[in-house]
């Protein structure tokens, strides 16, 4: 059963000018998301990498329900690329349901010119 469903777009161009500071790279993204996205090569895809994750973050808190602070301005929730699919891991003091196994996360990325969308559906496994 779906249980929330978020969306959020995340500029790229502004992201590039963010993760010009370190202090906001270490403070937002793992250590995982910014090895996935030094690994990019380029400054531009750097960035949409780091967009996409940020807009995960957000998409996250909305269909959660829980404060984009709390979710898209800490480093608690993680995305992760496997095999090229996109998953979000979300820590049991951020919300239990997912580490006992009541919840999923399903995520998509997109990212064009200069924006990164993503989209979220947590379902609640009966």
């Amino acid at each position: 059963m779906i249980w929330g469903l978020g969306v959020d777009l995340c500029g790229i161009s502004r992201m590039e000018k963010a993760i010009r500071s370190a202090y906001f790279v270490e403070r937002i993204f793992r250590p995982s998301e910014v090895a996935y996205a030094d690994a990019k090569g380029n400054a531009r895809a750097r960035a949409a990498s780091f967009a996409s994750a940020f807009a995960a973050r957000e998409a996250f808190a909305k269909a959660g329900g829980i404060s984009m602070y709390k979710v898209a301005l800490s480093s608690q929730i993680c995305l992760e690329r496997a095999n090229g699919v996109p998953s979000l891991v979300v820590p049991p003091d951020l919300d239990a349901g997912f580490a006992e196994g009541k919840k999923r996360a399903w995520v998509s990325l997109s990212h064009d010119g200069d924006y990164a969308v993503a989209v979220v559906v947590i379902e609640a496994l009966l």
